[in-house]
């Protein structure tokens, strides 16, 4: 059977933690944490992103992350803990997996930058 959304993104939740922002700033806090920003730069004009966070568009994160790539980000390292987000917590969810399906073991989710600023994180303007 064919894959679609909806059942990728299932497998993905499956896959991959989802946390809340509590959570999430504990884990900043702990220190060697990437929180990775997956939206794209007009959206992150638009909102910001969590105090802290890289931005990479969820369609050039595994050329970011993979060290062997041209466009490898060499903050992407296989003993942090990588925190993604995004606007829906779709493409965050998707993304995280695809880092678990390339040897990151510790990637969650957060979800959604406006559950963060909810919860009163942490956000910068894009420069």
């Amino acid at each position: 059977m064919p894959a679609n959304v909806k059942s990728m993104l299932e497998s993905a939740n499956a896959a991959v933690p989802r946390i809340d922002p509590a959570q999430a700033r504990d884990m900043i806090a702990k220190g060697s944490v990437l929180v990775i920003d997956v939206r794209d730069a007009p959206e992150i004009q638009q909102s910001g992103k969590i105090a802290g966070a890289i931005n990479v568009s969820r369609g050039m994160l595994e050329f970011r992350a993979d060290p062997d790539s041209p466009y490898h980000d060499k903050s992407f390292e296989k003993d942090k803990s990588l925190i993604l987000y995004c606007a829906s917590g779709g493409r965050s969810a998707l993304g995280a997996k695809t880092l678990r399906d390339m040897g990151y073991e510790r990637v969650y989710n957060l979800g959604t930058l406006k559950d963060w600023i909810a919860s009163g994180g942490a956000v910068e303007s894009a420069a």
